[in-house]
């Protein structure tokens, strides 16, 4: 029978509550806790990620500590370990290269797509060949759990934006199948934002057009080029569920970042500040125009005898906006006392890009 022309089949995995979950791991008496990674609310924190139980209590990442505590007193707040995280991320990234073998896409630390169309045999048609591909999830899930004792959820669908949405769907713990000839009913219920690359303000512009759901732009006979620009056409084939994106199998961790050589050495609130939040807003333009988000914001100083000292902080959930990167910013060198005397230079950079899919999806489903 032969693979259908161009029939694939690709995994999204993503790990659930990955830092809250790691925390929970190895401190047993906060399982089931609503447990809160990320700086004291006593020294203006930021929430780098939160249990299920404190996300059931109103936290996100990237909220401000003491926003946190406002809203969940009874919140454990942990400080993020980073290479704990890592360290777990390479192990899980092994199980899944040992079971599923090379073609992985690693987004990030926590989340992988997975091409695994010539791993699953033969079968009838496209929908079957996706159905075969579920031993083999239900495989990576089990020896995730037996060997590193977290849970994974995990999309399986004909391509890259279908099986992101269909983990971000169903989850903690989940396992969906999106069938190629149902593609386009499962996508018609869902928000606009759910769509790869729609970001906060394309949304707007299309809730304002009166397209909400994914079934709107479906339905719609309008031009979507007049509301986006020349993405329009790429938006309407997104919305039925079409998408040819290739896994990107080149490791470069992209970053962008922007910096500030002061005339005169500058220890100045006040204008440290102003040149924290245009730099803020320049790196926030950039995401916006490419559709990206970033997991990882660190801050660089450099002191009048050339010390040049970085720091940084990762969240769960990719930060795109200006006021975010801004308060990351702010916190970083709070935390650090990194303006304890005047600096030359100050920047802020943003790594772990990755693409932007619907941040809010988990919220209406979970």
């Amino acid at each position: 029978m032969g693979h259908m022309q161009g029939a694939r089949v690709i995994f999204h995995l993503d790990m659930d509550a990955f830092y809250a979950s790691v925390e929970q791991r190895d401190h047993p008496a906060w399982r089931g806790q609503p447990v809160i990674v990320g700086g004291s609310p006593e020294r203006r924190g930021v929430v780098c990620a939160a249990s299920y139980e404190a996300r059931k209590r109103g936290v996100r990442s990237a909220m401000a500590s003491a926003v946190a505590q406002r809203v969940c007193p009874e919140g454990i707040f942990v400080s993020p370990r980073m290479g704990v995280y890592q360290e777990e991320s390479r192990a899980i990234m092994g199980i899944i290269h040992r079971l599923a073998g090379e073609a992985v896409q690693q987004v990030s630390v926590d989340e992988a797509y997975i091409e695994v169309t010539g791993r699953v045999g033969e079968a009838a048609d496209h929908d079957a060949l996706l159905e075969k591909a579920r031993p083999l999830a239900w495989e990576i899930k089990r020896a995730v759990v037996a060997e590193r004792g977290l849970t994974a959820t995990i999309g399986i669908a004909p391509n890259k934006l279908l099986a992101k949405i269909a983990s971000s769907s169903f989850k903690p713990d989940g396992l969906t199948v999106v069938p190629e000839s149902g593609k386009a009913g499962f996508l018609r219920g869902l928000p606009v934002g759910a769509i790869h690359g729609v970001g906060r303000v394309t949304e707007g512009v299309l809730q304002k057009a009166g397209l909400a759901t994914i079934g709107d732009l479906q339905d719609t006979g309008m031009d979507l080029r007049s509301l986006v620009g020349a993405w329009g056409r790429e938006l309407k084939r997104l919305a039925h569920g079409e998408d040819e994106r290739p896994l990107d199998l080149g490791d470069e961790i992209k970053s962008i970042s922007s910096e500030n050589t002061f005339p005169q050495d500058t220890a100045d609130r006040l204008l440290l500040r102003a040149c924290l939040r245009e730099q803020a807003g320049e790196l926030a333009e950039k995401l916006a125009r490419n559709r990206l988000g970033a997991r990882t914001v660190s801050v660089k100083v450099r002191y009048r005898d050339f010390t040049t000292l970085t720091r940084q902080l990762s969240v769960e959930e990719p930060v795109e906006d200006a006021a975010t990167v801004y308060r990351f910013a702010c916190a970083l060198l709070g935390r650090h006392r990194l303006v304890e005397r005047p600096l030359r230079l100050l920047g802020i950079g943003l790594a772990g890009l990755q693409e932007m899919h619907l941040r809010q999806m988990q919220l209406g489903l979970e």
